[in-house]
């Protein structure tokens, strides 16, 4: 399956694929909102205040897969906005690794698989897709957001 074909659900049920985002830079994220690593939602949502008007769009998929997401769909949604101030958009959750791994996580692996292999190893692992979508740069979870500023600008300006 190629990028813009993969579907992509919020959590009301509302389906979009890539397609849609064609042309823009693209942050590609898993997240949980009980995670040490939480304090990245503001850094993420600065980015995305910052720089969406020129392309950039953060997309947050939470996951439970590291046992730090007891929240429902929703109740994740509402608490990101509320304690973090996020706006970008986020969707159902999903799985990251294994048998059930979510079609876009499958593809962001293969496309660059990490230091320690293409599993991801924790929350917040970023992605970084061109907006031509040729290209995939994997950020560790514990690389800071802002850390993606000079990748993005990149992008941004081609």
């Amino acid at each position: 399956m190629s990028l813009p074909d993969i579907p992509l659900t919020r959590p009301g049920g509302t389906t979009y694929s890539f397609k849609d985002l064609t042309g823009k830079t693209i942050i590609v994220v898993n997240t949980a909102s009980q995670c040490g690593l939480r304090g990245q939602f503001k850094e993420l949502e600065s980015l995305y205040q910052t720089y969406q008007d020129q392309g950039l769009v953060v997309l947050g998929f939470p996951s439970d897969q590291f046992k730090q997401e007891n929240l429902s769909n929703e109740e994740i949604a509402e608490a990101c906005q509320i304690n973090f101030g996020v706006s970008f958009p986020l969707h159902k959750l999903c799985k990251v690794n294994g048998s059930d791994t979510h079609l876009l996580f499958a593809w962001l692996k293969d496309q660059d698989g990490g230091l320690l292999g293409k599993s991801i190893k924790w929350n917040f692992t970023k992605f970084l897709v061109t907006k031509d979508g040729a290209k995939v740069t994997r950020f560790a979870p514990k690389t800071s957001p802002r850390a993606m500023v000079e990748a993005i600008e990149a992008d941004l300006a081609k």
